[in-house]
């Protein structure tokens, strides 16, 4: 500022907090993470920083897809190291999804799921980009949370 001057550092890798190219960079330097998420055969969804993994199951073979599903996060998460990222497990959830008799069948004998070997427990509902989603996909718990939202907005007014 005016005649003085800070000190100079050399920063390698990195974009300034803030900068408009920072998602789009990241993005970009996380695209090959699909490559190794779709060698396993499971789908997924990214946002932002945030990376969802899809897995269809048959109630008759769950164990094999749990193992699938473990391998593939143990992949995303050794590729995440060797790129200087981290995949954290506390922030992970587990939601299974079917019909009442296909949760009964599945969720008697599992009640957590392996990932990068931390045992998540399996949770009855999760929140995906602000859609509360639940085991059955009936919507009751998102349309609560809204009319609650709405109501406490409402009264503020």
């Amino acid at each position: 500022m005016g005649q003085h001057k800070s000190h100079s550092t050399e920063v390698d890798v990195g974009v300034l907090q803030g900068s408009v190219l920072g998602p789009l960079l990241f993005a970009v330097y996380c695209s090959p993470i699909a490559d190794v998420i779709a060698h396993h055969g499971v789908q997924y969804h990214q946002y932002a920083d945030d990376t969802r993994l899809h897995l269809a199951m048959c109630t008759n073979n769950t164990p094999a897809g749990l193992s699938v599903l473990a391998e593939c996060t143990t992949d995303v998460r050794q590729w995440y190291l060797q790129n200087s990222l981290q995949l954290n497990p506390d922030k992970s959830e587990a939601l299974i999804v079917g019909t009442t008799n296909q949760l009964c069948a599945v969720t008697s004998s599992m009640s957590s799921v392996s990932v990068t070997g931390v045992d998540l427990p399996v949770a009855d509902d999760i929140k995906v980009l602000g859609v509360v989603l639940d085991q059955h996909l009936s919507f009751h718990k998102h349309v609560s949370a809204v009319a609650q939202s709405y109501n406490y907005h409402a009264q503020a007014i």
